[in-house]
């Protein structure tokens, strides 16, 4: 907009354009994206569909067991403040700048959300009854299972290279293993895993994914996955926040069920209090806002596991 006459309708063609660059890559990975037209969505978990087996004298049909879990709207918004002599100086991309971190931080909003979302899931009650991360999950012909693992490292809290190498290894053979109510495998065919640290750990986190050799020697066993198994590490400083110096959590990323829903009851919105208004006669000034409902909340288990560093 720099060098031209700033407009409202100017002003909100921009923000809508900056808006359209979405949510950041790791959540529409970890959230499954679900429309709302109420105050509450109540999402009953059904029980995961029979496996094959041999026809003997008819079929053997079952039937699905139902969980239930409720997540409530909630009304956000973020408005810009504008006055009216600024527009009209319009001296320099000032404004693009604005606009593009007023839709940055809008679009970082859902992140922020799941990531309060993921520091409290070891006390937050998911769909089964239990903790989000916990160490006794169990329905219909699961087993108890646990998914709230912990790890040793030498200095106690920070994890070495190495320790981080073993650390990711563990977490995602426990996801292998972790089985649906009908005793059936959920992640037998996962090839795409996530892991996600806080910033203390990024750099270990990275160099004990993509190292080629372990420190000892040999082949680095997390470069050398069979059946192009893959892992990914994100950094999240929004962890280092929440107190997470000795955690991470390792999420299988490539089915439709995932660990968490992004429910959305009114898409992002933006408007204005502009030309015309009692705003700009009494006080010289435009408002520009984007508005959002919705809210996040827990869902697969299975395809999440938590470790603490001990």
């Amino acid at each position: 907009m720099s060098g031209k006459l700033i407009t409202s309708r100017g002003i909100l063609a921009d923000l809508t354009r900056a808006l359209s660059q979405g949510t950041y890559g790791w959540v529409s990975d970890l959230c499954m994206k679900m429309t709302s037209d109420q105050a509450a969505e109540t999402y009953a978990w059904l029980g995961q569909s029979p496996a094959m087996q041999e026809w003997l004298g008819g079929r053997s049909a079952k039937d699905l067991r139902e969980f239930s879990f409720a997540i409530t709207n909630k009304d956000f918004e973020a408005t810009l403040e504008i006055t009216v002599p600024e527009m009209r100086r319009a001296k320099s991309n000032a404004f693009d700048i604005r606009i593009a971190d007023l839709a940055n931080r809008v679009n970082a909003f859902p992140a922020k959300l799941a990531t309060t979302l993921i520091i409290a899931a070891e006390a937050k009650v998911c769909y089964d009854g239990q903790y989000f991360f916990d160490t006794d999950h169990a329905e219909g012909d699961s087993g108890t299972q646990d998914n709230d693992l912990t790890y040793a490292a030498a200095t106690g809290t920070t994890p070495t290279v190495d320790e981080m190498k073993g650390a990711i290894l563990q977490s995602v053979t426990k996801m292998f293993g972790f089985k649906d109510d009908r005793g059936e495998l959920m992640n037998e065919n996962a090839k795409d895993f996530l892991v996600m640290v806080p910033l203390v750990n990024y750099a270990t986190a990275v160099e004990a994914v993509n190292m080629p050799t372990a420190s000892a020697g040999g082949a680095n066993l997390l470069q050398n996955l069979p059946e192009g198994i893959r892992i990914n590490v994100s950094a999240n400083g929004r962890l280092d926040q929440g107190g997470w110096s000795n955690k991470m959590a390792t999420f299988a990323r490539d089915s439709e069920m995932k660990p968490f829903i992004l429910q959305e009851e009114l898409p992002q919105h933006v408007s204005a209090l502009a030309e015309g208004s009692d705003l700009e006669f009494n006080e010289n000034k435009h408002l520009y806002g984007v508005d959002w409902a919705g809210n996040v909340g827990l869902g697969f288990w299975q395809k999440a596991c938590l470790t603490t560093f001990t």
